[in-house]
């Protein structure tokens, strides 16, 4: 089964999805909106400023048209910042208005939207016409675009409430390194791939203020105890939150010097301010904007969060990482379970 592929978004993981799909025979189409990077991938086959010392494959085709990346597709992979997703799925309804093309819609961003609080998926379903387009999945999972490019083994979840297009996404990115199950529970793989930004914050944090292997593992925990807290208010699956987009995501984010979202958590425990490590970045650093937008819902739905609080505080210079570790482990004591 060949397809015709647009990928949105040429960042680290937009682009190594993109290399996986192009190496398992599809016709992928990359688009970015910078000039600037398309020449860079269709002229040297690189993508420097996101992954680092990897040669794209020659055949895989950078755009920066935006209809052209998708005029003719089967699918369409929306891999863009998570507070970009709307403004871009505008413009990709009204080019689908355009063409007489229907074509599956699938993202792999890991976040929430500002403001709405909305899930990824809540946001394309919203702004793309049903008559433009067939089901909206998401894939997601413990993956970081760094490990893919060196083929380590890695597996992920395609989710969708409609289990034929999960099937249908298992079966056009599974390889023999990069492994994809299928889960109906969208719910829940978006909320978890989401928030485990927010904990790889913390966990970067810890980090830098130098606390070791059992408050890691104790953060990490924790963390997802109250990520499915969240999650099961709004109708997920609790066995979810123990699968790869659960645990599994929490894991190697808040443990890779790879994730973005560690290192500014690390830069954070150093007692560097946030908004040099943005800049500095120069990149998206999906947590920050998650925590904002977990906490809220949090306080919304009466779910008790102290981590994302905590990070929350912190972010909003409220208080120090120790002083937000300190409030923590000084809670009143509690029962593990319930």
């Amino acid at each position: 089964m060949t397809e015709k592929i647009a990928v949105l978004g040429a960042g680290s993981w937009g682009s190594m999805l993109a290399e996986i799909l192009n190496e398992n025979g599809h016709e992928v189409r990359l688009w970015a909106h910078n000039p600037a990077q398309v020449q860079e991938m269709n002229e040297k086959h690189t993508n420097q400023k996101y992954i680092k010392n990897f040669t794209f494959s020659k055949s895989l085709k950078a755009y920066s048209d935006l209809k052209e990346a998708i005029d003719g597709v089967d699918d369409i992979l929306f891999i863009v910042p998570s507070q970009a997703t709307r403004s871009v799925a505008k413009q990709v309804n009204q080019i689908l208005d355009q063409l007489n093309i229907k074509p599956y819609i699938i993202h792999g961003s890991k976040g929430l939207e500002t403001g709405t609080h909305e899930r990824i998926s809540q946001v394309l379903e919203a702004e793309i016409n049903p008559k433009n387009r067939k089901t909206v999945s998401v894939i997601s999972g413990p993956s970081q675009a760094e490990a893919v490019a060196k083929h380590d083994p890695t597996l992920v979840t395609a989710a969708s409430e409609d289990l034929p297009s999960a099937i249908h996404f298992q079966k056009l990115f599974m390889n023999d390194y990069f492994r994809v199950y299928t889960n109906n529970d969208i719910i829940g793989v978006e909320i978890g791939g989401a928030l485990k930004n927010i904990i790889a914050l913390a966990a970067g944090a810890l980090y830098g203020l130098g606390y070791g292997d059992n408050a890691k593992a104790a953060l990490m925990t924790r963390g997802v105890a109250e990520i499915s807290r969240l999650g099961v208010s709004f109708g997920a699956n609790p066995l979810t939150f123990t699968g790869l987009s659960g645990m599994g995501d929490v894991i190697v984010t808040a443990t890779s010097r790879d994730s973005r979202n560690w290192r500014a958590g690390y830069q954070l425990g150093k007692g560097k301010q946030l908004d040099d490590i943005v800049k500095d970045m120069g990149m998206v650093i999906e947590g920050v904007a998650t925590s904002q937008a977990a906490y809220d819902l949090a306080q919304e739905c009466g779910v008790e969060m102290p981590i994302t609080e905590a990070i929350h505080s912190v972010l909003n210079k409220q208080e120090t990482v120790q002083e937000a570790i300190n409030k923590l482990m000084t809670r009143e004591g509690r029962s593990e379970i319930g």
